[in-house]
């Protein structure tokens, strides 16, 4: 019922406050905060993460994890249906961003067992990329400073379905040809280029990355 000066002396303090159509009144979550930087990735600001994200995109701090099993595949994982943003397509092991004041290499690790149940039984650092990709599907802007790591995986992934609609281990071929059929994550062949030298170090030159 609604709450008047007559009403409101009725309702116990244990009592959840109904509003007049019947539904309880939450809070609003808490606005999801990205670090802005330069073109150094020297920290300069904070803004709103949809913000950043709208074209034509603030630069901001990010990272990208690419996790092996012991056999050298790479763990790939589809990004959910229900997401605002590249949804529906494959990407790398996990991304995201740090949330200001926070380590990339904690995030990364963070995020990791947020979105796939797993944590990775080694994580290294595989140095930066700075990229702009526009999502023509969205119309929302990659402006990123990425943090590449590259690691290994042996725990059986546990996809959030929130987060993730799918994964799959592949080989460097089994990649190629995916990717030439199924649509991709517009940063995705950026991302990996740019640690290929860290993932053949990690992987070894027979796993052909």
């Amino acid at each position: 019922m609604p709450t008047t000066p007559a009403t409101a002396a009725q309702i116990s303090p244990e009592m959840p406050e109904i509003m007049s159509n019947g539904v309880q009144p939450s809070e609003a979550p808490a606005p999801i905060m990205l670090e802005l930087v330069d073109e150094d990735g020297t920290t300069i600001g904070t803004a709103e993460k949809l913000a950043a994200h709208q074209a034509p995109g603030l630069l901001h701090r990010a990272f990208s994890v690419f996790l092996f099993d012991e056999s050298g595949r790479l763990l790939l994982q589809r990004r959910a249906l229900g997401k605002y943003h590249s949804p529906g397509v494959w990407s790398n092991t996990c991304c995201g961003h740090p949330y200001p004041g926070e380590a990339p290499f904690a995030a990364a690790a963070r995020r990791t067992f947020e979105e796939l149940g797993v944590s990775p039984t080694l994580l290294a650092e595989a140095g930066t990329v700075r990229y702009n990709h526009p999502d023509p599907a969205s119309g929302l802007v990659e402006q990123e400073f990425n943090h590449l790591f590259v690691g290994l995986v042996q725990a059986a992934p546990r996809p959030d379905p929130e987060e993730i609609e799918d994964t799959v281990f592949v080989t460097a071929a089994e990649l190629a040809e995916r990717h030439a059929a199924a649509p991709f994550s517009a940063w995705f062949m950026t991302v990996l280029d740019a640690a290929r030298p860290a993932v053949r170090e990690l992987t070894g030159p027979s796993g052909g990355w």
